[in-house]
């Protein structure tokens, strides 16, 4: 199992690269190393659940012999104080067993502690890779989004102003300026027109004028 998270981390800057050269998704890269690394260390943590429970088995079974132990002695004490002495051999040599037991026990119960430490170790190791692993990629994601946007960025900005643009907005200028002449050509007609029938109506009021002054001429006369 450390095997293979360890081939994961090796993989991961080489593919990475790999997958840039191919312009592939980096940041979906990321995420499936991630996940196979998180599924790796809930592996490594079950097998480390199961060394623990081992380790724990035997110190019981340790102990349990090491209780049987004394109380043989105990007994074969008794034994000997009540003169009986074949009895007392009896639970001296069921002793010695036991004995042979707790000394077999002890080995494999200590055996088992080291190597429940050493995984213990190396899985608190691998669970902090992950987290500086973590950390990595939300970096990683972070600047290939960022590089996205300026690449996108930078599309757009290279078509503006180009060629076709410019033509583009010289015709929707031309026209700007012949709606504007337009505009200011239709206000001249119409301050002409305004003007001619403004003149008739200033001669009409002239000649209204000049014969009441006439008509007021004859009567003084008469």
């Amino acid at each position: 199992m450390f095997k293979f998270f360890g081939r994961i981390k090796t993989i991961v800057s080489s593919e990475l690269n790999a997958a840039l050269d191919k312009a592939e998704d980096p940041v979906k890269m990321l995420d499936q190393y991630m996940r196979d690394m998180g599924e790796e260390i809930a592996e490594v943590e079950k097998a480390v659940a199961k060394q623990i429970a081992n380790e724990k088995i035997l110190k019981h079974k340790k102990e349990d012999a090491e209780a049987k132990v004394a109380k043989r002695q105990h007994q074969a004490e008794q034994a000997v104080q009540a003169g009986n002495d074949d009895l007392a051999k009896r639970a001296l040599q069921d002793k010695k067993e036991h004995e042979n037991t707790v000394e077999a026990l002890s080995h494999s119960w200590e055996q088992a502690k080291n190597d429940c430490e050493i995984l213990k170790n190396k899985l608190n190791e691998m669970k902090k890779e992950y987290q500086q692993m973590q950390l990595k990629k939300d970096s990683l994601k972070a600047r290939a989004e960022s590089a996205k946007v300026k690449t996108r960025l930078n599309r757009t900005m290279s078509t503006i102003g180009n060629d076709e643009s410019k033509r583009g907005f010289e015709r929707m200028e031309e026209k700007v300026l012949q709606f504007e002449a337009e505009a200011e050509t239709t206000e001249d007609l119409s301050k002409e027109s305004r003007t001619l029938d403004d003149e008739f109506a200033k001669l009409d009021n002239d000649v209204t004028d000049e014969l009441a002054d006439l008509k007021k001429k004859l009567a003084s006369e008469e």
